[in-house]
C-alpha cells in the first residue's frame, strides 16, 4: 500500500536559500534530497478536507508575508537543528487562519521554522553546531506563494499546485 502525505508549504526563494541549502546539503543530505528548505504552513491532519482548502486558497486575499527568524536552536535531544521564527508571527498565523476558515474552527498555533538538520536522518553534535553557527543566515524571508506538496512515504516531495500570495482588489 502506497501511503501519501500532503502539506501546504512556503518554500524559501532560491535567492535567499543558498546558505541554508549549503548547510542542509553538507550536514543533512537525505533531507536535502527529499525537500527544499521551507516553512510548513499546514500539516496533513489539517488538510483532510483538501477540496475545501483548495477552494479557500483560490479565493485567498492575502499578500506576501515576511517571517523574521531568530538564532539557530537544537531540538530533539540535540540531534536536530532549526532556525525558529522570531516573535508572534501574526501574518503567518493570520494566513493559516484564513486558509482554514470554515474548515477548522480553531486552528492550532504553529511555530514557523526552517529545519536545517532533521533528527530522523541526521545528527547534530557540538562540533557541527559550532561550524554551522559561523554561517550568516537570512534574518527575514519573504514568501510569495503557497505550495501544495505531496510525498509518497520516504520519497521526494513533489509540488501538486501553487497559489500566489497577492492582494485582490
Amino acid at each position: 500500500m502506497n501511503q501519501k502525505r500532503i502539506q501546504l508549504t512556503l518554500f524559501v526563494d532560491e535567492n535567499q536559500s543558498a546558505t541554508i541549502e549549503k548547510i542542509r546539503r553538507e550536514f543533512n543530505p537525505i533531507q536535502y534530497d527529499l525537500i527544499k528548505s521551507h516553512v510548513t504552513l499546514c500539516r496533513e491532519d489539517e488538510l483532510e478536507k483538501i477540496e475545501e482548502v483548495k477552494r479557500s486558497l483560490i479565493v485567498l486575499n492575502h499578500g506576501p508575508i515576511t517571517i523574521e527568524f531568530g538564532n539557530m536552536v537544537r531540538f530533539s535531544e540535540g540531534k536536530g537543528l532549526m532556525i525558529p521564527a522570531f516573535g508572534e508571527n501574526e501574518p503567518f498565523q493570520k494566513l493559516r487562519a484564513n486558509i482554514l476558515k470554515g474548515i477548522i474552527e480553531h486552528p492550532r498555533k504553529q511555530e514557523p521554522h526552517i529545519t536545517l538538520m532533521h533528527p530522523r536522518n541526521s545528527t547534530c553534535n557540538d562540533a557541527i553546531f559550532e561550524q554551522v553557527k559561523a554561517h550568516d543566515l537570512p534574518r527575514k524571508i519573504e514568501f510569495n506563494k503557497i505550495s501544495l506538496i505531496e510525498q509518497e512515504m520516504g520519497k521526494q516531495w513533489h509540488i501538486l499546485e501553487e497559489f500566489e500570495l497577492k492582494t485582490m482588489n
